[in-house]
């Protein structure tokens, strides 16, 4: 799994569903479509209609890769961060019943108040 507690958080770019759907459709159960996804280098993160998946690519070659599945009826609470003038980036922190927090690092040009609103939607 994934350790969401490190200190080491790579920012995420928004990126195409698409381009990382053949990875993650094996893990989707019917009826569960893509909503957004967002990649580093090597690993990415995607939203569905049901919830996060964290992808978390290993190895020289990346064949071996950790996906982490947190689905939002878990999520307990959660806040956005907005990018400032200085501070360019926006984070997202959720609380998971049994896992505690998980905090995602974004770039600037990520649409952090829509993503909020689309887990608002999924939670309230």
């Amino acid at each position: 799994m994934i350790d969401f507690s490190s200190p080491s958080v790579f920012k995420l770019n928004p990126c195409d569903p698409a381009s990382v759907y053949p990875q993650v459709a094996p893990l989707l159960i019917p009826g569960e479509q893509l909503i957004a996804a967002f990649k580093t280098t090597r690993d990415f993160v995607v939203f569905t209609n049901k919830r996060l998946i964290a992808a978390n690519v290993q190895g020289m070659t990346g064949k071996k890769v950790d996906y982490t599945s947190l689905p939002y009826g878990k999520i307990q609470a959660f806040s956005i961060e907005t990018a400032g003038n200085f501070d360019r980036d926006s984070e997202l922190e959720m609380w998971f019943s049994g896992l505690g927090k998980v905090r995602l690092e974004f770039k600037a040009d990520s649409d952090i108040r829509a993503l909020s609103q689309m887990i608002a939607g999924f939670v309230l």
